[in-house]
């Protein structure tokens, strides 16, 4: 077996980054393999969240003294940053609004803009097979409209048979001239796949809102709304280096009505936008694009080792798994199932060995998995020895 090639000039570039998370260098012993759930934290990010608090800690919007004007140009900024960082090359048309993540940013959606922008007899498209934070809200919206007298059909997201893919094409055909409304996401959080969206616009037609969860896709790979022919992009900070319970949704209102929260605006996570607009600096100091090319090359390796194990099961493409395969890589995603051994059990033992993974069934929906699995997701502070290492236990349970 030969494992694929790391690209050698990546790696001064790689170490160099990893020696700036604190936890990380400071447990040497373990690995961690679960930045799906949660990334952890550059220095930077640490000393952005100091400095705010303890030189401009104070409420936005609501004061005029020092410390309340550069909280509230921190938040605008940021709001800019969020749009530059997606490149959106027309930020005056589009708005960014602040969440607690990406739970919170498709709730607020589905809550204050889906109902007005829906009629009766119109038809949503819900992808039952993604995290349910995607799926949920659409369907909560669905039976609060029948309560009103609005009946809204929602169409059931078409997956490929084994892979985990959209398919592109027998959406196509479900989707019609009342298709007003398609959740989608850019990074399957089980399996590791890029969902093309772009393909989405192409399957729905021109004029219905699509609206994309990318939890798993900002702060691991370049997103760019100027490409993608989405209204909506919403993500977690937690998942891109910032503090938890912070977030954002990117709105391109242009079809249908402004995007506005409703309700009174209360105190923002100022803390977490600080947070936030640090990570963002960060992340392209660091090149989004060489994170993206190192996750993507050590799942590329694990998967490559895991095929050649026959006691365990890749979810997702299995067209994906060989080191010469020429279809699209997994995005830093890799989850797997031992034959014999328990999921949750796999679990505790990889930690016993000094590897953190999620193990369960990762709040799939109803559509997806039915049986637990261990999941392997990765960030730029992994290494090419935490991948052979950790195939090398998974042998030894062959």
């Amino acid at each position: 077996m030969t494992a694929p090639a790391i690209r050698e000039d990546l790696r001064p570039w790689q170490q160099a980054l990893r020696a700036q998370f604190p936890i990380v260098t400071g447990h040497p012993e373990l690995a961690y393999l679960d930045s799906a759930a949660t990334a952890q934290k550059p220095q930077a990010v640490l000393d952005a969240v100091q400095r705010y608090l303890t030189t401009s800690n104070a409420n936005a919007a609501r004061g005029t003294y020092t410390w309340a004007n550069r909280t509230t140009e921190l938040v605008e900024r940021t709001r800019e940053r969020v749009a530059r960082f997606l490149g959106d090359r027309q930020p005056e048309r589009s708005a960014v609004h602040f969440t607690s993540g990406t739970t919170e940013g498709l709730r607020t959606i589905a809550r204050d803009w889906l109902p007005g922008f829906l009629r009766d007899g119109d038809e949503i498209v819900v992808p039952d097979a993604d995290h349910q934070a995607n799926i949920a809200p659409w369907r909560e919206v669905q039976r609060l409209l029948a309560r009103e007298g609005t009946h809204v059909r929602v169409v059931p997201m078409p997956y490929q048979s084994g892979s985990g893919d959209y398919d592109h094409r027998a959406l196509a055909e479900r989707a019609g001239p009342r298709t007003r409304f398609v959740a989608t996401t850019h990074v399957h959080h089980v399996y590791g796949g890029d969902m093309n969206v772009q393909r989405i616009r192409r399957a729905v037609g021109p004029d219905a809102v699509i609206c994309l969860d990318a939890a798993q896709s900002v702060g691991h790979l370049p997103v760019s709304v100027a490409e993608l022919d989405v209204d909506f992009v919403v993500f977690s900070g937690h998942k891109a280096l910032a503090l938890p319970g912070s977030g954002a949704v990117w709105a391109r209102q242009e079809r249908g009505p402004a995007f506005t929260p409703g309700g009174w605006s209360g105190t923002p996570n100022t803390v977490g936008i600080a947070s936030l607009e640090a990570a963002l600096d960060w992340l392209d100091a660091a090149g989004v694009e060489r994170v993206e090319e190192w996750t993507v090359a050590l799942a590329a390796r694990l998967t490559e080792g895991l095929r050649h194990l026959d006691a365990y099961e890749i979810l997702g493409c299995p067209l994906s798994l060989a080191a010469d395969s020429t279809v699209q890589r997994r995005q830093g995603i890799v989850t797997l199932r031992h034959r014999a051994i328990d999921s949750g059990d796999l679990g505790f033992i990889l930690f016993s060995h000094g590897f953190m993974v999620r193990s369960d069934h990762h709040c799939q929906g109803d559509a997806g998995e039915k049986t637990g699995s261990v999941r392997v997701s990765l960030h730029v502070y992994n290494t090419v020895e935490e991948i052979d290492r950790l195939l090398s236990v998974l042998a030894s349970l062959q």
